[in-house]
């Protein structure tokens, strides 16, 4: 089999499995899969993708994107995000400048958050 048909696991660190939850389902709106036999949190992403979270406490996340949800509307979905109290990064940066939240580049728009152990999200649009 290819690894190219196969499902994909993003797996990410975290520091308190009680609030990542809270933050994954209730913010995000993920779709909480429940906790495996480490205790690790499973999230049911688009096909047969999903996000596992791993209690790690004392790892500390990376400091570039670690996952990226493609969406149709990027205004409609920081509103909404926005709405359950979700915070959206704004960076000012050589090659990278955000405003209301939102990067353009090229063809693709782009917004990021932070997860509350700091792991970095992004939210992209191709236009």
């Amino acid at each position: 089999m290819s690894l190219t048909e196969t499902s994909v696991a993003v797996m990410l660190p975290i520091s308190d499995p009680d609030r990542a939850q809270k933050f994954y389902t209730d913010q995000l709106g993920l779709p909480f899969k429940g906790k495996n036999e480490m205790g690790e949190l499973m999230f049911r992403l688009s096909g047969d993708a999903e996000l596992v979270l791993l209690p790690r406490p004392d790892e500390k996340p990376h400091s570039s994107t670690a996952m990226s949800f493609e969406v149709s509307d990027l205004s409609v979905e920081i509103e909404e995000l926005e709405g359950r109290g979700v915070a959206f990064e704004d960076y000012d940066l050589p090659g990278l400048k955000t405003e209301n939240h939102i990067a353009n580049m090229g063809h693709d728009r782009a917004a990021w958050m932070l997860d509350p152990d700091g792991n970095v999200l992004c939210l992209h649009q191709t236009v």
